[in-house]
């Protein structure tokens, strides 16, 4: 059975306030930028401010934010701010992302904090902040960015897969748990994206777009009711083909990518 969301399913955004988190490059930068130019009001959040106003420029729709998503109290100020200025959002998308190529014999503490602090603990910590509002307005939506690379085990992103992972799995339970209070959850796992993360990538990457195209699917997908919003599908639909094997069938696929 195919899984839908509540409201705000809309092809008008010009009603739509959206708060993009991450929003200072790759995706989020281009999710922002795509928003406005269907007649959203953005709200831009990232903590690099000067890369905020770049990607707003002089868009009279655009509000730029800084926020340090690694930090609760950085959360709460924020929202304290979109509060007085009668800025509170319809949509939240949580696109803030770090990365680093790694295999599981090249960890460092630092950078695995990093990584689970921005990727993971940073929603919950926004969540915190912004779910007692929605679910007390019972309207809203909230969308996460995930990662195709979520679906199994690759090698090779020892812990940004896992956070990936983690981020699919609170998505299906955040549907759960908040259609009752008519709040719209969604998850967007994007396949290969040109982004200066990816730029860290030393291997061939399938079907790989442009963060203009990503941004646009995204959009489309947010206009409507699915839960997950996936692409490129002839990317995607094989990864999640490999996601369905069993492991006796999996787990060597998993090797060979291992040792190419």
């Amino acid at each position: 059975m195919r899984m839908t969301a509540p409201s705000p399913a809309s092809r008008d955004w010009h009603d739509q306030t959206v708060w993009v988190i991450g929003a200072s490059s790759g995706i989020g930068a281009a999710l922002a930028t795509e928003l406005l130019h269907h007649g959203a009001r953005v709200i831009l959040s990232a903590r690099r401010q000067e890369k905020l106003e770049q990607v707003a420029g002089h868009h009279p729709l655009a509000c730029v934010e800084p926020l340090d998503v690694t930090q609760p109290a950085s959360w709460q100020a924020c929202w304290e701010r979109l509060r007085e200025q009668h800025h509170l959002p319809d949509r939240v998308v949580f696109c803030a992302a770090a990365y680093r190529p790694e295999r599981s014999w090249e960890l460092k503490a630092d950078q695995v904090k990093l990584t689970l602090e921005t990727n993971l603990a940073g929603v919950y910590f926004g969540l915190e902040t912004i779910l007692p509002e929605l679910m007390a307005r019972r309207r809203g939506g909230i969308a996460l960015v995930a990662s195709v690379a979520g679906y199994l085990g690759l090698p090779g992103a020892s812990v940004y897969g896992p956070s990936k992972a983690a981020l699919i799995n609170l998505a299906e339970l955040l549907s759960a748990e908040l259609m009752e209070y008519g709040i719209a959850v969604q998850l967007i796992n994007p396949g290969f994206v040109a982004t200066r993360l990816t730029a860290l990538n030393d291997f061939p990457m399938p079907a790989l777009i442009s963060s203009a195209a990503a941004a646009r699917h995204i959009v489309k997908g947010l206009q409507g009711r699915r839960f997950e919003i996936h692409f490129p599908r002839r990317f995607t639909l094989w990864m999640k083909l490999a996601a369905m094997l069993p492991y006796p069938l999996r787990l060597p696929i998993l090797r060979r990518l291992a040792h190419n």
